[in-house]
This record gives structure tokens, C-alpha cells and sequence, in this order.
């Protein structure tokens, strides 16, 4: 499968029960995938006339109680932010999929990782987090979508599945027999959920607090569910750390160049490891800490300027030099271009 029609499947082997989509390259796939599956297991696909119809759609469906999803590319992505507020202020769960690709702007249908800001930090306005996974093969794609929709649940938060162009469009094979995460539900009752009465009293699901005070304790039982999402949700792959002298940190397609990179100089007698954070956010943040007490730096890599970069900074906290490779606009890194930044290592 290619990565967007194995993230379809996950969505449907998850029990996704509403799809909403509005077509852009380079997640077409996912989007025609979903039209012909949903269909076949009688659930309910709409093409939108809009992305801000689609999140909006998808807002209506979990406020029923169904397993929602939609799926963009960056600039699509940016028109559904103020709906995910919306999504994290009702505490709504939906799953959000993000193959981003070059900006900004239109900018091209080339892989990027320049979206890591908008998914990470929030993108819409007030103080709010998305979970954000960040799958590096076709079969993780396929797997963390499954898991998408049961965090989503379990914490009544909208779930960002974040790819790139590359991931979305290469072929890999996917074992859906042995998923990782599969039939593993999650508060399914859903008993918060607008149904309609039915002799009970009625729910109220909103984000507007006109009250004084009632907003803040509001953002509060926000943060706290926040805090223990950090405490329990933190995911990442961490690979010959126990001898390296230098890492290499990146996350999704980029983690698997690293990963040759790494196997290449390890060949060649040269102490290098790497750490993939699956969770973009919350962020690994302890075991890059820790690691940072014992090696002699960190290169951080990315199809970006530098987004990913930011965190790694804070959570080194000085302990070691951390230099930085990137390429934008569509721009790929070779293995012979991380190499060579190694290999020239200066702290940035």
C-alpha cells in the first residue's frame, strides 16, 4: 500500500465512522481511499466543498459520538485551525491528517516538515495542544492512525497523524493481520455525547464561558489533561544510544536517511546513534535530556528550517553542542549531505 491508502485502512480498521475531505495533492490517495471504503462498509464519506467545511463536519460528527476524521495537506491544514480550537475547547475527539508538503504559501507537492510548528505549538488560538504522532514507514503510518483514534478518545482530544509527500505516496508492504494497535477501543460509550434526550437531561457541549472566572477553570482542567497526556503518552525510537559519542535526532522520512546514515558510520568505526521521536507532541523530551549529559553533540535533522530544532534546544538545556541540517522547500537531505555536516559538527 502507499502510505496514504494504509493510513485509510488504519482508519477503517479503527472503527472510523465519518469521513469528511476536501482534495490537495500530495493526500489525494487517502481522500479516494476513504470514498471507496466507507462506502463499502456503509459509513459515512463526504467530499466538502471547503477544508473549513470538513473540520466543521467533523466537529458535528464526534459531538454524536462518532469516530471522525478528515485529512489535508499544509495549506488546507491551515484553513481547519480555528476549527481544532473548537475541537480542543469542546474537548472533542477527532483525528486530523497532515501530509504536509513544501511552503509557504502554495508553495509545491514536495515532501516538508515545515508544519511542526502549527502542529506542535497549536496553530489556532488560545492555550491548547494536539497530540502529534509522526509515523516513519507506510506500516507505522497504519498503525499510529489506529492509535489516533483511541488517544483521541481516551483523552477527548483532537489527534494530528503528521506525514509528509514522501510517506504518502511510497509503496511499503502492511501487515493489517498483525496491527499493532487493533480492537484496542477506548471509552466507546461515549455517554457525554449529544444523542438526544431520551427522558435524561440534556447535554451541553461548548466552548464559549461568558461567566467571569469560568473560562480560567476551564483552561485549567485543559492544562491538567495536558500535563497528563506528558506524563503518559510519550513515544520514540532510540537506536545504539548506550556508546554514541554524537546523535542524530529526527522524525519521520528523515529518520530513516538518519538511520543509514547512522548504519554507515557505525560500519566505519564512528559512534553514532539516533533518536526518533514518534511523539512530536508531547515531546521526548527526558531521554534527549539525558543523553545530552554524555555525548559530545546533537545534529538535528529536518526537511525545514528548523522547527523540531527549538525543542531539542530546550531540552538539552545547554548540556552538550547541538547543530542543525535542514533543507526547505521541498529539499530532500542525502545521506552524503548529513554525513558531511557530521563530520564538520559546530555547534549552531
Amino acid at each position: 500500500m502507499c502510505g496514504n491508502e494504509a493510513i485509510g485502512e488504519g482508519a477503517i480498521q479503527a472503527d472510523c465512522q465519518f469521513y469528511a475531505g476536501y482534495p490537495i495533492t500530495p493526500q489525494n490517495e487517502l481522500t479516494a481511499y476513504m470514498a471507496k471504503r466507507m462506502y463499502e462498509e456503509k459509513r459515512i464519506f463526504i467530499q466538502s466543498e471547503s477544508e473549513l467545511s470538513a473540520i466543521n463536519m467533523v466537529f458535528g460528527a464526534s459531538l454524536a459520538g462518532a469516530r471522525a476524521m478528515t485529512s489535508s495537506s499544509s495549506p488546507g491544514i491551515s484553513l481547519k485551525q480555528e476549527g481544532i480550537s473548537y475541537l480542543v475547547g469542546c474537548e472533542l475527539p477527532a483525528v486530523i491528517v497532515n501530509i504536509m508538503r513544501g511552503g509557504p504559501g502554495l508553495g509545491n507537492i514536495a515532501p516538508s516538515q515545515a508544519d511542526y510548528f502549527q502542529a506542535t505549538k497549536g496553530g489556532g488560538h488560545g492555550d491548547y495542544h494536539t497530540i502529534v504522532l509522526a509515523p516513519s514507514s507506510v506500516e507505522e503510518a497504519f498503525n499510529l492512525t489506529m492509535l489516533a483514534f483511541d488517544l483521541a478518545d481516551l483523552y477527548r482530544n483532537p489527534v494530528i497523524v503528521l506525514g509528509d509527500g514522501m510517506l504518502g505516496q511510497m509503496m511499503e508492504p502492511v501487515n493489517i493481520e498483525m496491527a499493532t494497535y487493533k480492537n484496542k477501543k477506548i471509552n466507546t460509550d461515549k455517554d457525554w455525547a449529544l444523542t438526544g434526550c431520551r427522558g435524561r437531561k440534556p447535554h451541553v457541549i461548548r466552548s464559549l464561558f461568558l461567566e467571569e472566572g469560568v473560562l480560567e477553570e476551564h483552561n485549567k482542567k485543559l492544562q491538567k489533561k495536558f500535563q497528563e497526556i506528558k506524563e503518559k503518552e510519550v513515544r520514540f525510537e532510540g537506536l545504539c544510544l548506550e556508546d554514541a559519542e554524537f546523535v542524530l535526532i529526527a522524525y519521520g522520512t528523515v529518520s530513516r536517511i538518519c538511520k543509514a546514515v547512522m548504519n554507515d558510520l557505525r560500519e566505519k568505526g564512528k559512534k553514532i546513534g539516533l533518536i526518533r521521536p514518534i511523539t512530536l507532541w508531547p515531546f521526548p523530551e527526558r531521554i534527549i535530556k539525558g543523553v545530552a549529559q554524555r555525548v559530545k553533540g546533537i545534529l538535528v535533522v529536518e526537511m525545514s528550517a528548523g522547527q523540531m530544532l527549538e525543542d531539542v534546544r530546550l531540552a538539552v538545556e545547554g548540556a552538550c553542542p547541538v547543530d542543525f541540517y535542514g533543507r526547505m522547500g521541498g529539499g530532500v537531505p542525502t545521506e552524503e549531505e548529513i554525513s558531511k555536516k557530521l563530520s564538520g559538527f559546530k555547534a549552531v
